[in-house]
């Protein structure tokens, strides 16, 4: 039998949140031990409202979270801003973080590496834990090097802040490691309305959507003459993600140092 992994959660009254709330609560060897808020101090996860009947305690004081809670991995699916001040609290109390928050700028990617590296704690920060959707950012990876003229059309929910999505900035990044930078489209062609192609990515042009009635949707397309690819993802369903979370917070525990993207952990 598995040990117990000890887990700490930051925002557990998000949509995120509370489905890994449940996941944490269906396997066998995660214990809840706790959870970050902006409410309900001092209450329990079952105490509240829409969450599940898990009897752990709530603190709005995040410091004082990590200081208290004997935590083994610490989840967060907050936003940018939020999660790197977690990130940090959780590295400096030894306690591995396990981070879907897309948003994070090089610079903060960088310090968090280097404190992962000082104090040999294991990190894993995934812009997407959907197993399909690293599967598609690997299978553009292949597809670049025969087909290096590319675009990335990206959907989100119009709740989503950050654009694009850390998703699209990853295939981007795995793109451009077998994909020479080039210049895509005619050399002559200009905008009429600012904007109209796309944020540019070492030549690759990515366009974000967001409506309400999406969760998360990706489109790699791919031309060359006489023939198109288009590799695509969606989730349906929040659930899709949590597959990669619980796979996630099993492989931080073998690791001490900092793992950006789901597909580093995978064989």
């Amino acid at each position: 039998m598995s040990e117990t992994i000890n887990v700490m959660l930051a925002g557990p009254r998000g949509k995120m949140g509370t489905e890994a709330l449940k996941m944490i609560d269906e396997t066998n060897n995660f214990q809840l031990v706790g959870c970050i808020d902006r409410k309900h101090n001092g209450q329990l996860v079952s105490e509240v409202d829409g969450l599940p009947n898990l009897n752990a305690p709530i603190y709005t004081d995040a410091e004082e979270a990590f200081e208290r809670l004997n935590a083994d991995v610490f989840i967060d699916l907050t936003n940018p801003e939020t999660g790197f001040k977690h990130t940090k609290l959780a590295l400096h109390n030894h306690i591995r973080p396990v981070i879907g928050t897309s948003g994070f700028s090089d610079g903060q990617l960088d310090e968090l590496k280097k404190l992962s590296h000082n104090q040999q704690t294991g990190v894993v920060i995934a812009p997407n834990f959907a197993i399909g959707a690293v599967l598609m950012m690997r299978f553009s990876q292949m597809a670049a090097k025969y087909f290096p003229n590319v675009e990335i059309i990206e959907k989100h929910h119009d709740e989503k802040l950050d654009a694009p999505s850390g998703t699209a900035v990853k295939t981007a990044q795995l793109i451009k490691e077998v994909r020479d930078s080039m210049k895509q489209g005619h050399p002559d062609e200009h905008e009429t309305i600012a904007g109209a192609r796309g944020a540019d990515i070492d030549g690759m042009h990515v366009h974000s959507v967001r409506l309400p009635g999406f969760i998360a949707q990706q489109e790699v397309i791919f031309g060359q003459s006489g023939q198109t690819l288009t590799i695509q993802h969606n989730s349906t369903d929040r659930k899709s993600f949590m597959s990669g979370v619980k796979f996630a917070v099993e492989e931080v525990m073998k690791i001490d140092h900092f793992v950006y993207g789901l597909e580093n952990l995978m064989e």
